[in-house]
């Protein structure tokens, strides 16, 4: 497997482009803000031919660039159904005190979107993505996990330390920590984590010393990552 990762933007959100090998079909995993650039630059040295954009879920530093590249490219952008307004609205995920940022930009969809469906496997650039709803940070994150499972796609569900922030409009605390211990923690300890910002990590190593899931049920503090 080759997975070719950068973090794009002001809020360092991490972009990734998945494929089999160099000279394959590749997917995009979150491009955001500024990462189209970077994205078209790694395909060109991977020699790569992208043929989806999946979105970990719909927050802007996650979603900013993935129009402008799937238009570019003809491909489609999946969501899921629950974040998929956020492609047009960005402010209704962010809420009024960080809208700010987006100025007077607008943003569309894109011409093809597909949404994922919570247990579904999709074919992709020659691996078989399984797609596990894990709301909690947003309403429709989701995680993703090529192949055999070895990899891990958190977005902001899980970080190497830390979980997602979970006062953003459609984020819920309790539902966060119920979605990582029923999608992750039941998984391998030697499953990498790639998340949405920050470094990797491990199942294993997350469950042993992340303060946040030593003692899930009395985790109160909100994570400290990302939008």
């Amino acid at each position: 497997m080759l997975i070719a990762g950068f973090p794009a933007g002001m809020f360092q959100t991490n972009c990734y482009l998945v494929a089999q090998e160099r000279g394959s079909e590749a997917v995009i995993i979150d491009p955001g803000q500024d990462a189209a650039p970077t994205v078209r630059t790694a395909l060109a040295e991977h020699d790569l031919t992208p043929v989806a954009i999946f979105l970990t879920h719909g927050h802007l530093d996650h979603t900013w660039n993935s129009t402008e590249l799937a238009d570019e490219y003809s491909i489609p952008v999946h969501i899921h159904a629950d974040d998929r307004p956020m492609l047009t609205d960005p402010g209704m995920g962010i809420g009024s005190a960080l809208s700010a940022m987006i100025g007077e930009q607008t943003f569309t969809e894109p011409e093809k979107v597909v949404e994922f469906v919570d247990g579904e496997d999709v074919e992709a650039a020659g691996f078989r993505w399984q797609v596990a709803h894990a709301p909690g940070h947003s309403r429709g994150s989701v995680l993703l996990t090529p192949g055999a499972g070895e990899v891990c796609f958190s977005g902001d569900v899980l970080f190497n330390g830390s979980i997602g922030r979970t006062d953003l409009p459609g984020g819920d605390h309790r539902q966060l920590l119920e979605s990582i211990a029923t999608t992750l923690l039941v998984r391998d300890d030697d499953v990498v984590i790639l998340p949405g910002h920050g470094p990797q990590t491990t199942i294993g190593a997350e469950r042993t010393s992340n303060p946040f899931l030593t003692e899930v049920p009395d985790a109160t503090k909100k994570g400290r990552f990302g939008l």
